[in-house]
């Protein structure tokens, strides 16, 4: 991290800060895996040790949720960890780095944080741009906040044109859990972040994990930070990545639900096509305000997705159970 470049990068603002609302601004499983509370608990036994370094045991239920050698695997404290530690280990100060937008805002701050400069793509282009003399290219699978999944050959055809161009890309599948598409996780030239925040509905935990091969993986192995895992992120999130019956029970929900809001929402909105556990909407004949507020009179909380870079007119909400998304499409449509 560039020192010099610390006091000239803003936070980035998120959703998920709502207290007495139906949270519908953050992107999370409002489930969680059966079991979660009993390991929690039964962890507290061993918080007066220090963690094992490395965790083994979380490392091997991390490569074989992604099917990859456990060599490749290194664990880290949420997605977000993965990505600093990611972009830390390519980036110097005066590097750019290509960052899709709108997309997650972390990207590019964290580039700006290495006193490097960030070079905005639209999404939808991000895998037709130009990797060459750059020293990062970002892309998020399935995008946040558009939801856009790329096709896999698409995605393994950058990585390796930026490969051969010197460059290596990361790969933020934090979304793709959501869905059965195949992950990019042991692909040469790719670092692949995972977290496990999104899908089994654990924030607060702060559990995730990067991928990479041959030299990126060392260099991540010999950066990561020793005990950077607690004892309860470790044991909740190995038992959690084990869990294939929820994991299958929240994708069919989640699809189902997403696209019958998507079809019920378009009689109002322009709703972006998604594979991703939220939609997009952009917000034509009254203001996103009058929107957003109108949401929180009802109990809700959705996402001002105003800002993310390139969106003027747009909120983005989660999928949450049935119950509270009919509640969502009645306070959306003003029913």
């Amino acid at each position: 991290m560039d020192p010099n470049s610390v006091p000239s990068v803003d936070r980035v603002p998120h959703g998920g800060h709502a207290a007495e609302t139906v949270e519908f601004s953050a992107n999370v499983n409002p489930e969680v895996p059966p079991g979660v509370e009993d390991v929690y608990r039964d962890a507290f036994g061993a918080v007066g040790e220090y963690p094992p370094e490395p965790p083994t045991d979380y490392v091997a239920a991390a490569a074989e949720y992604v099917d990859v050698d456990p060599a490749h695997v290194i664990p880290t404290a949420g997605g977000l960890a993965a990505l600093r530690l990611a972009i830390e280990t390519t980036v110097e100060t005066g590097d750019t780095a290509l960052v899709p937008a709108p997309s997650f805002g972390e990207y590019a701050r964290e580039v700006r944080l290495q006193g490097a400069t960030a070079v905005p793509v639209p999404e939808s282009e991000i895998l037709d741009a130009d990797p060459d003399d750059h020293a990062l290219a970002v892309v998020c699978n399935p995008n946040n906040p558009t939801g856009r999944a790329y096709d896999r050959g698409d995605l393994l055809a950058f990585v390796r044109r930026s490969r051969a161009a010197g460059t290596p890309v990361i790969v933020d599948e934090a979304f793709l859990g959501f869905t059965d598409r195949e992950t990019l996780a042991g692909t040469d030239g790719a670092i692949v972040a995972r977290s496990l925040t999104k899908l089994f509905g654990l924030p607060g935990l702060r559990a995730g994990f990067a991928v990479a091969t041959g030299k990126l993986g060392e260099r991540l192995r010999r950066a990561r930070r020793p005990w950077n895992l607690g004892t309860p992120a470790r044991l909740v999130g190995a038992y959690c990545m084990q869990q294939t019956d929820f994991v299958g029970a929240t994708r069919d929900r989640v699809e189902r639900e997403r696209e019958r809001m998507a079809d019920v929402l378009n009689e109002r909105y322009e709703v972006f096509p998604s594979a991703a556990p939220f939609l997009l909407l952009e917000v034509t004949g009254e203001s996103v305000d009058a929107v957003v507020e109108r949401c929180e009179r009802r109990g809700l909380t959705i996402r001002d997705a105003r800002t993310f870079a390139t969106l003027e007119n747009h909120v983005r909400v989660a999928i949450r159970r049935p119950a509270e998304n009919r509640r969502l499409e009645e306070a959306l449509l003003d029913v």
